[in-house]
């Protein structure tokens, strides 16, 4: 039993399952914020140019 549980204490697996959840998280986070960002200055964009377009040529 002493054994299987100085076993499990030492098992690393885990921990890099633990860590590369960890920095997924991060890099989703990262694009979402990206993409939120970009997306706001894309429609001001696209609004501009739609404004400045003549209507009805």
């Amino acid at each position: 039993m002493n054994a299987k549980l100085m076993k499990f204490l030492r098992d690393e697996d885990g921990v890099t399952a633990i860590e590369y959840g960890l920095i997924a998280g991060l890099v989703a986070v990262a694009i979402i914020v990206a993409v939120t960002l970009l997306g706001t200055d894309l429609s001001r964009l696209f609004n501009n140019i739609a404004g400045r377009l003549p209507i009805g040529t």
